[in-house]
Parts: structure tokens; C-alpha cells; sequence
């Protein structure tokens, strides 16, 4: 799916504002992978939630989203949740349906991700720790 320039303005908005203030919120959930060009870590506040031992969440961009290329390269990421990191395995979900996901998800992530996303993939992180 090609990217619209609502995509570019909502992702260039996320980069250089949204997530530079939510990642230094101390109990923001963030997922951290590897960068498949850098190898250094990239951290990205995202709305999710635990379910046992696996962290669900919806991807507004899908195969787009930089996180997402990053997981693809290596799936080994750390998510943290409640000021706590936990390593684990991220799997990509294209098969599963985004908006059934959503349902089971917190509600105030969801509406950013319904209002901006445009290819939705659902992303489930088997934790380790």
C-alpha cells in the first residue's frame, strides 16, 4: 500500500514530537528493537496490552511502520511495561483481524490507531522475563 501524505504528516509528527515526549514518561509502555541498518536500539511508545506471557498490540501502519521492518530483520525485542523491561519475541500476525484485536485492547491507544492507521497488523510479543 503506498504511503498518503496523511501517513507522512501523522508518522513525521509521532517521530519528531509525540514519542520524544511519551518515551520519557516513566510508566509509557515501550517497545525496543534493534535497528536493522544501525544495530542500535530504537525505542517506540506504543498502547498494548499483557496477556500472560504475551504483549498483544496493532501496528496503525503495518509493514510500514519502521518497528515493524526493524522486527522483521530480528524479532528479539524488550517491551516495557509498568517501568519493568521484558525480553521477548515479536511475531507478526497478518492473518489475525486488527479491529477484532482492538476490542481486547485499551480503548485510548486504539483511537489513535483507528484515526490514523491506514494498514493495520497485529503484533504479538511472546515474553521471555
Amino acid at each position: 500500500m503506498a504511503e498518503t501524505i496523511r501517513d507522512r504528516v501523522t508518522k513525521f509528527f509521532q517521530k519528531n514530537f509525540a514519542n520524544q515526549v511519551m518515551r520519557r514518561m516513566p510508566f509509557q509502555t515501550l517497545l525496543e528493537t534493534t535497528g536493522r541498518k544501525s544495530g542500535e536500539p530504537r525505542r517506540t511508545p506504543l498502547g498494548g496490552r499483557r496477556i500472560g506471557d504475551e504483549f498483544w498490540f496493532v501496528s496503525e501502519f503495518g509493514e510500514n511502520s519502521q518497528y515493524v521492518r526493524n522486527i522483521k530483520a530480528n524479532p528479539d525485542v524488550r517491551v516495557r511495561l509498568n517501568g519493568r523491561w521484558h525480553r521477548g519475541t515479536a511475531h507478526l500476525l497478518p492473518d489475525d483481524d486488527p479491529r477484532a484485536r482492538m476490542k481486547i485492547l485499551p480503548g485510548y491507544n486504539n483511537l489513535g490507531v483507528r484515526t490514523f492507521g491506514t494498514n493495520l497488523l497485529t503484533v504479538r510479543v511472546d515474553l521471555i522475563d
